[in-house]
């Protein structure tokens, strides 16, 4: 079997790959200049338990710690070698499930140029045929028409909708929960995107 992790991803110019110490000040200019463009999808904190945001070494160490312990795959997209955003494969469970979360972001510049789609088809190929997952989902807001396109791209199934699931920009917002399984699929994601 293939090692967990550090694991490198490729498709024609998109990696995903660890992030890692020395990505600091690419990672913080490309959060910096789209800090307007995450606030309103990226889940936050509530104040009560808000301790103070991370340092960036602290976010490497977390996401290797869970990388290390088989929990999470947190993956850095690089396009052309520029950092462009993030996926993470979350709350990998074995046993009776087999079962992830994935969650992503990725800067403006670089949306709908069709990288979102493809970097989510990598990861849930990895976790189909690597890790030997069953199911993967993904949750999004109703409002996020951009997430919503991705899962529809890729042919994930819409199983209803979690209230107050995630906080979000100051409150806990509604999401649609999307899912696939290993057996709804004929050929690779990646393979099935690239033909449509």
């Amino acid at each position: 079997m293939a090692p967990f992790w550090p694991v490198v991803l490729k498709q024609d110019n998109l990696f995903l790959r660890p992030l890692r110490f020395r990505d600091r000040r690419a990672w913080l200019k490309l959060r910096e200049k789209n800090q307007n463009w995450f606030t309103e999808w990226e889940a936050t904190i509530p104040n009560e338990f808000n301790e103070g945001k991370a340092s960036f070494y602290q976010i490497v160490r977390n996401l290797s710690n869970e990388a290390r312990t088989q929990r999470a795959l947190p993956f850095v997209m690089t396009i052309d070698g520029q950092i462009a955003g993030q996926i993470t494969v979350a709350n990998i469970n074995y046993g009776s499930t087999r079962s992830a979360y994935i969650g992503y972001w990725i800067g403006e510049e670089f949306a709908g140029k069709g990288y979102t789609p493809l970097a989510v088809a990598m990861a849930i190929d990895h976790c189909f045929q690597v890790l030997k997952l069953h199911r993967i989902e993904i949750a999004i807001r109703p409002e996020n028409t951009k997430s919503l396109r991705v899962v529809e791209k890729l042919g994930l199934r819409q199983e209803g909708m979690r209230p107050k699931f995630l906080h979000i920009n100051g409150d806990w917002r509604d999401h649609l929960i999307f899912a696939i399984n290993d057996d709804e699929l004929t050929e690779s994601l990646v393979s099935k995107l690239k033909k449509s």
